[in-house]
């Protein structure tokens, strides 16, 4: 069992930086692939970073060279450094446990999200 909880989102103006947090609870967090999400009104959840137990990333083609996600195996966090926002970013953003770097069928856990609001 794994619990998340997120941290970090808020309102920033268009080209600024925001970072996410995930604290996660579960002596088996090391072991899971750790991924970012997130969904918009209207819009389906997608997924917007992933990061494997090894440090393997992965990224969604919208947020390359702007986002960075990491992991802290003896801290049981992870984080989204997000830069160069763009309002299109707006969304609500979850952290969730999984065994997958592309497929949101495959997480497993799920915080609750954080909003993050792009201002124009």
């Amino acid at each position: 069992q794994v619990q998340l909880v997120e941290s970090g989102g808020g309102l920033v103006q268009a080209g600024g930086p925001l970072r996410l947090s995930c604290a996660a609870s579960g002596r088996t967090f090391s072991t899971y692939s750790m991924g970012w999400f997130r969904q918009a009104p209207g819009k389906q959840r997608e997924l917007v970073a992933a990061i494997t137990s090894g440090r393997v990333t992965n990224y969604a083609d919208s947020v390359k060279g702007r986002f960075t996600i990491s992991r802290d195996n003896a801290k049981n966090t992870v984080h989204l450094q997000m830069n160069s926002l763009k309002p299109e970013d707006t969304a609500v953003y979850y952290c969730a446990a999984g065994t997958s770097l592309t497929l949101t069928s495959l997480y497993r856990y799920w915080g609750q999200g954080t909003q993050v609001t792009v201002s124009s």
